[in-house]
């Protein structure tokens, strides 16, 4: 089985309480439908810093993302069927899907 990153792109938690709560229970949902796959579950990301050659500076990187997850899958096609109806995608983000390179 390979491993596979999978990065939150857009979206963003609701600001409403109960919103908030709904979008909790559905990656809940979510997290049980994808059993054992589920490697790390990630976590939102707060503000970042960008480490370059010669400085660091608030804010994020072009291309930034704004969580993570971590699966587990045959391929990279079974990799996006496992989030193909996350409910981050419901809420009108988007996740990348990259295959973690072995060395």
């Amino acid at each position: 089985m390979a491993r596979f990153l999978v990065t939150y792109h857009g979206g963003g938690m609701p600001q409403d309480d109960n919103l908030r709560q709904q979008a909790m229970a559905a990656f809940g949902k979510w997290v049980e439908q994808t059993g054992k796959a589920l490697i790390d579950p990630g976590a939102p990301l707060g503000p970042p810093k960008t480490v370059s050659p010669g400085s660091v500076k608030d804010g994020p990187a072009t291309g930034s993302f704004g969580g993570y997850s971590v699966i587990e899958a045959n391929d990279i096609d079974a990799a996006v069927e496992l989030v193909r109806h996350h409910p981050f995608v419901e809420r009108g983000g988007s996740l990348q899907v990259s295959p973690a390179v072995a060395p």
